[in-house]
């Protein structure tokens, strides 16, 4: 059987470009240090959470209104025994207009059920998509460092 990847998927009253906009403005829904540029194809980037959680990620995919995928060229997840975990897979953010609504389907290829950091970090994506870029995307204001209560 095909272990599935994390997705989550969520609908917004904006249109697909002002989606991508939001998508590519990681420091606007993103909690952590972010350095480098995040909006072009090509683009390194790294993100980093206290000591927690440290990744590298290149934008390999980038279609305007349609699809941003990132892949990660290195990770360091302090709270795993596998702290390259996420090495490798590729982080994707596909965008289409459903009636009047518009789509955005998350989807950590490469972070399944069978890897040690599935639960915290389909957590944590579930939340900074749902909630975090949803808002961002909505009302152009996001949450990214909301604190859970």
């Amino acid at each position: 059987m095909k272990s599935q990847n994390f997705s989550t998927t969520v609908r917004v009253d904006q249109t697909p470009e002002a989606a991508f906009a939001a998508i590519n403005n990681v420091r606007g829904w993103w909690s952590g240090e972010i350095e480098g540029s995040t909006d072009k194809f090509g683009d390194e980037w790294t993100y980093r959470y206290k000591d927690l959680h440290y990744s590298k990620q290149r934008i390999t995919e980038f279609v305007p209104g349609k699809k941003v995928t990132w892949l990660v060229l290195d990770s360091s997840l302090s709270f795993v025994e596998d702290k390259s975990e996420w090495n490798g897979t590729n982080i994707t953010f596909e965008i289409a207009r459903a009636g009047d609504k518009t789509e955005i389907k998350f989807t950590h290829v490469g972070l399944v059920p069978e890897g040690e950091c599935y639960g915290a970090c389909s957590n944590a994506w579930g939340s900074y998509i749902n909630g975090s870029l949803r808002s961002l995307i909505a009302t152009g204001k996001g949450q990214p460092n909301a604190k859970k209560g």
